[in-house]
Protein backbone atom coordinates (compact mmCIF):
# COMPACT_ATOMS: atom_id res chain seq x y z
CA UNK A 1 0.00 0.00 0.00
CA UNK A 2 1.84 3.48 -1.16
CA UNK A 3 2.01 5.69 1.63
CA UNK A 4 1.21 9.26 2.33
CA UNK A 5 4.03 12.11 1.00
CA UNK A 6 4.47 15.20 2.66
CA UNK A 7 2.57 18.29 1.06
CA UNK A 8 0.52 21.09 1.47
CA UNK A 9 -2.28 22.69 -0.43
CA UNK A 10 -3.78 26.10 -0.31
CA UNK A 11 -5.40 25.04 2.95
CA UNK A 12 -3.74 22.18 5.14
CA UNK A 13 -0.39 21.45 5.96
CA UNK A 14 0.98 17.18 6.33
CA UNK A 15 2.86 17.27 9.53
CA UNK A 16 4.85 13.67 10.34
CA UNK A 17 2.69 12.68 13.75
CA UNK A 18 5.25 9.68 14.29
CA UNK A 19 7.34 7.32 13.07
CA UNK A 20 6.58 3.35 13.15
CA UNK A 21 7.59 -0.05 12.84
CA UNK A 22 5.51 0.00 9.78
CA UNK A 23 6.33 3.47 8.44
CA UNK A 24 5.57 7.11 9.39
CA UNK A 25 2.40 8.36 10.35
CA UNK A 26 1.42 11.98 8.88
CA UNK A 27 -1.72 14.05 9.91
CA UNK A 28 -3.25 16.86 8.02
CA UNK A 29 -3.88 19.99 9.23
CA UNK A 30 -6.06 23.14 8.68
CA UNK A 31 -3.27 25.79 7.80
CA UNK A 32 -2.37 28.78 6.30
CA UNK A 33 0.96 29.88 3.77
CA UNK A 34 2.63 31.97 5.79
CA UNK A 35 5.83 31.96 3.69
CA UNK A 36 8.40 29.49 2.07
CA UNK A 37 7.40 26.63 4.29
CA UNK A 38 5.74 28.32 6.71
CA UNK A 39 2.07 27.40 8.15
CA UNK A 40 -0.19 29.17 10.97
CA UNK A 41 -2.29 26.24 11.95
CA UNK A 42 -5.94 26.48 12.18
CA UNK A 43 -6.95 24.14 13.81
CA UNK A 44 -5.31 21.84 16.64
CA UNK A 45 -3.62 18.25 15.87
CA UNK A 46 -4.92 14.95 17.37
CA UNK A 47 -2.12 13.12 16.83
CA UNK A 48 0.63 14.97 16.14
CA UNK A 49 2.39 16.18 19.58
CA UNK A 50 4.18 20.18 19.77
CA UNK A 51 1.73 22.14 18.23
CA UNK A 52 -1.74 23.65 18.34
CA UNK A 53 -3.93 26.39 16.80
CA UNK A 54 -2.40 29.09 16.16
CA UNK A 55 1.24 28.42 15.74
CA UNK A 56 2.84 29.41 12.95
CA UNK A 57 5.56 26.27 12.14
CA UNK A 58 8.01 25.48 9.21
CA UNK A 59 7.48 22.14 8.03
CA UNK A 60 10.38 20.26 6.47
CA UNK A 61 10.20 18.29 3.31
CA UNK A 62 9.73 14.77 5.38
CA UNK A 63 6.92 16.63 7.26
CA UNK A 64 9.05 17.15 10.50
CA UNK A 65 8.35 20.77 11.35
CA UNK A 66 9.55 23.01 14.36
CA UNK A 67 7.24 26.05 15.99
CA UNK A 68 8.76 28.91 15.30
CA UNK A 69 6.14 31.31 17.04
CA UNK A 70 3.82 29.77 19.86
CA UNK A 71 0.17 31.08 19.38
CA UNK A 72 -1.88 31.74 22.41
CA UNK A 73 -3.82 28.19 22.29
CA UNK A 74 -3.15 24.68 24.32
CA UNK A 75 -3.93 21.44 22.81
CA UNK A 76 -5.46 18.80 24.77
CA UNK A 77 -5.44 15.38 23.29
CA UNK A 78 -8.08 12.93 24.15
CA UNK A 79 -8.38 9.07 23.36
CA UNK A 80 -10.21 6.01 24.98
CA UNK A 81 -9.10 3.15 23.01
CA UNK A 82 -12.40 2.65 21.14
CA UNK A 83 -15.17 5.75 19.73
CA UNK A 84 -16.61 8.52 21.61
CA UNK A 85 -20.28 8.92 22.27
CA UNK A 86 -21.91 12.04 20.89
CA UNK A 87 -22.91 12.51 25.05
CA UNK A 88 -19.64 12.18 25.82
CA UNK A 89 -18.28 14.54 23.50
CA UNK A 90 -21.02 16.88 24.81
CA UNK A 91 -19.88 16.68 28.26
CA UNK A 92 -16.46 17.53 26.98
CA UNK A 93 -17.65 20.32 25.45
CA UNK A 94 -19.69 21.79 28.30
CA UNK A 95 -16.92 21.71 30.40
CA UNK A 96 -14.74 23.41 27.86
CA UNK A 97 -16.79 25.87 26.44
CA UNK A 98 -17.02 28.18 29.19
CA UNK A 99 -12.78 28.55 29.22
CA UNK A 100 -13.05 29.55 25.17
CA UNK A 101 -12.49 25.67 24.84
CA UNK A 102 -13.19 23.94 21.32
CA UNK A 103 -14.03 20.28 20.74
CA UNK A 104 -13.32 18.37 17.43
CA UNK A 105 -13.23 14.88 16.62
CA UNK A 106 -13.08 12.85 13.06
CA UNK A 107 -16.60 11.09 12.27
CA UNK A 108 -15.30 7.62 13.94
CA UNK A 109 -14.90 9.72 17.05
CA UNK A 110 -11.65 7.44 17.84
CA UNK A 111 -10.29 10.76 19.36
CA UNK A 112 -10.71 14.04 20.54
CA UNK A 113 -9.05 17.23 20.77
CA UNK A 114 -9.67 20.45 22.58
CA UNK A 115 -8.15 23.50 21.92
CA UNK A 116 -8.22 26.05 24.37
CA UNK A 117 -6.62 29.07 25.26
CA UNK A 118 -3.02 29.31 27.36
CA UNK A 119 -5.02 31.67 29.29
CA UNK A 120 -7.58 29.61 30.43
CA UNK A 121 -5.42 26.36 31.22
CA UNK A 122 -5.56 26.33 34.92
CA UNK A 123 -5.60 24.06 37.45
CA UNK A 124 -9.74 24.50 37.98
CA UNK A 125 -9.64 23.02 33.93
CA UNK A 126 -7.24 19.81 34.85
CA UNK A 127 -9.77 18.48 37.66
CA UNK A 128 -12.31 18.84 34.90
CA UNK A 129 -10.95 17.16 32.63
CA UNK A 130 -10.11 14.75 35.35
CA UNK A 131 -13.15 14.29 36.94
CA UNK A 132 -14.66 13.89 32.80
CA UNK A 133 -12.05 11.50 31.96
CA UNK A 134 -12.96 9.44 35.25
CA UNK A 135 -16.30 9.53 34.93
CA UNK A 136 -16.25 8.07 31.39
CA UNK A 137 -14.06 5.32 32.68
CA UNK A 138 -10.76 4.35 30.41
CA UNK A 139 -10.31 7.92 28.99
CA UNK A 140 -6.87 9.44 28.87
CA UNK A 141 -6.13 12.80 28.45
CA UNK A 142 -2.67 14.62 27.91
CA UNK A 143 -1.54 18.13 27.06
CA UNK A 144 -0.35 18.17 23.00
CA UNK A 145 2.03 21.19 23.08
CA UNK A 146 2.85 22.20 26.78
CA UNK A 147 6.43 22.20 27.78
Amino acid sequence: MPQAQPHHNQDHVTLLADLTATGPVFEVLPAVPRGVDLFELTGSPGLTLGCAAGDIIRRAPDGRFSVERRGPNYCIQVYRGGPFSEISLEKLSEITSPMDGVVESPPDRRFAVVTVPCVSANKELEELLDSWANAEGGVHWWFGNRD
